[in-house]
């Protein structure tokens, strides 16, 4: 698969510039609804849009922002609609947490956890019976597959033959418990492979590979007419401690979940963790850090103006 590296480059780059705006909104008290960052899913959103056909359909979560900023690149818009403004990017009516955009392929976003699953099912269903050649792509997390609409979602596609693609960002959190704080492991891919559906696990937050996997699995399903699981090992980044008490003398871990997060800054440093959970850091490491930094400091001063 061919692709221009330079603006898919840029393009990680502004979903992470584009957040970082809106952090800095949130904690100057601009929005009353609540937003789910996705601080360390950049890398992931950018692959799903480079990867989406004409006619395929997404589906997400209450933590969409990047998918959302990742098929439309104005930044305003969102700021009017978190603000329910009627220019925003859905007129104000929907906010963050189900926020829609059809003609750029976002069909249907859910706050219920799992929920997107069934109604993914149904639509992919409804390109089989018109015999379309589309797929439907679902987003969710690890919590989301602790709920009977995910098992009976993959039940469901792989009986019927529905071409749509699972996407499960693990980031081992949900709220602020972690999976061994709250259940035993799950094993999606004995989980996948107990229904015949094919699996494949992705880490390391490198964009270029990431496409090229996703742009694999959705020929598979084009080819197949069959269901597939992809599981990528994400860290929602932004956390920070908090409460500091005779217990917890440094302060208690805050693992990110909702909100504005006060450990993350706007400026033109757009890496939050020196490892290859960020994917900046990842991507600085592919391109050099100097072309990030560059990157970072254009898109900053785009975005700027674009708010005069």
């Amino acid at each position: 698969m061919n692709m221009d590296k330079r603006s898919i480059a840029r393009e990680v780059i502004r979903l992470r510039v584009q957040q970082m705006v809106v952090n800095e909104w949130y904690k100057a008290g601009r929005f009353k609804i609540p937003i789910h960052l996705g601080f360390g899913h950049e890398a992931l959103a950018v692959a799903v849009s480079a990867v989406m056909g004409r006619g395929d359909w997404l589906f997400l979560t209450h933590r969409n922002i990047a998918y959302n900023l990742g098929r439309e690149k104005s930044l305003k818009p969102f700021l009017d609609e978190y603000s329910l403004k009627p220019t925003g990017v859905a007129g104000g009516r929907f906010g963050s947490m189900n926020l829609i955009h059809p003609s750029r392929g976002i069909l249907y976003t859910s706050s219920i956890l799992a929920n997107q699953f069934p109604v993914a099912v149904g639509s992919a269903f409804g390109f089989t019976v018109s015999d379309a050649n589309g797929i439907a792509i679902v987003c969710g997390g690890d919590g989301a597959i602790e709920e009977g609409a995910f098992y009976e979602s993959v039940l469901m596609a792989a009986s019927i033959k529905a071409p749509i693609l699972f996407l499960i960002e693990n980031n081992e959190w949900s709220m602020h418990t972690s999976i061994r704080e709250r259940r035993v492991d799950i094993d999606l891919k004995k989980l996948a492979s107990s229904l015949g559906v094919l699996y494949v696990s992705l880490k390391g937050n490198n964009v270029f590979a990431y496409i090229q996997a996703l742009a694999r699995a959705r020929k598979q399903i084009l080819t197949s007419r069959a269901p597939l699981c992809i599981e990528v090992k994400v860290n929602t980044l932004g956390d920070w401690y908090d409460m500091k008490n005779p217990l917890y003398p440094q302060g208690k871990f805050v693992k990110y979940h909702t909100g504005a997060s006060p450990s993350v800054m706007l400026s033109e440093e757009v890496v939050l963790q020196k490892n290859a959970d960020d994917p900046l850091f990842v991507l600085g490491k592919l391109i050099s850090e100097a072309s990030v930094k560059k990157m970072a400091v254009q898109e900053l001063a785009h975005i700027r103006k674009e708010m005069i």
